[in-house]
């Protein structure tokens, strides 16, 4: 029997706070509650399905390719990377999902979620149980609305490295656009840590490893970036946006 996706560890479903109901500020809802300007019934609404789970540790399996899809979850704290294995037990690496952004979307579809999850950092998350969201959707027109943007964000994401671009385009791609991201969310667009390996964003960038380092250590002979260790900085960040435009755009 295969185990239940997202399990409840230091579970608690979140409860009436007086006069506002509030979600945190990276929140995937709070632009769409904000927004749409729900009401506190609307809001009230979608706090009772709201349950904070975790501590998940690096290498914990949030969920696993097969697991039953209950649930789509907001990632409140770390970075979780989504990846599958294909026949010949090679790894894909799909995605890396960032705080406020939101996990399993792609199982919308099936009855099983159709990848892995994994923790690679200290990961806490705000699980929504999907059948109840669904229906409360059904409702509030800006959260069924809200849904169709983050599903539509993802597959453009996942359709952005499809084309023949150089690695420099591709690395400049995924550096401007982690910045954009962690900039929408409030934290610094220039000055952040790359909490993927080096190895995992080779992959997602469908790169060897080996480029991948050539091109960081070339960036920042060239000024546009500095680099210790995980710490990255973006120096020429409008030299850096006009080398990812073409990937960006696509």
């Amino acid at each position: 029997m295969k185990p239940t996706a997202f399990p409840r560890q230091d579970a608690r479903t979140l409860s009436d706070d007086g006069d506002e109901f509030s979600f945190c500020s990276t929140c995937a809802f709070s632009q769409a509650c904000m927004a749409e300007g729900m009401d506190k019934r609307s809001l009230m609404d979608l706090h009772v399905l709201v349950e904070h789970i975790g501590p998940f540790h690096a290498g914990d399996h949030i969920f696993r390719v097969g697991d039953p899809f209950e649930a789509i979850a907001a990632v409140r704290a770390g970075t979780v990377k989504t990846y599958v294995i294909d026949r010949d037990g090679r790894e894909h690496v799909l995605g890396f999902y960032l705080p406020g952004e939101v996990i399993g979307l792609d199982a919308i579809d099936g009855e099983t979620y159709p990848c892995n999850a994994v923790a690679l950092d200290t990961v806490m998350l705000c699980r929504f149980s999907f059948p109840k969201i669904a229906v409360l959707a059904t409702r509030l027109p800006g959260l069924q609305k809200h849904l169709f943007r983050l599903l539509s964000r993802d597959i453009g994401r996942a359709a952005l490295l499809a084309g023949d671009w150089s690695a420099d385009q591709r690395m400049a791609a995924f550096l401007v656009g982690l910045s954009r991201r962690l900039a929408a969310r409030g934290f610094s667009p220039n000055r952040f840590q790359l909490t993927m390996a080096r190895t995992d964003i080779a992959n997602y960038l469908r790169l060897a490893p080996e480029t991948v380092s050539r091109v960081l250590r070339r960036f920042q002979k060239d000024g546009l970036l500095d680099v210790d260790r995980r710490e990255l900085e973006l120096i020429e960040r409008d030299k850096l946006e006009d080398l990812a435009e073409p990937v960006l755009r696509a």
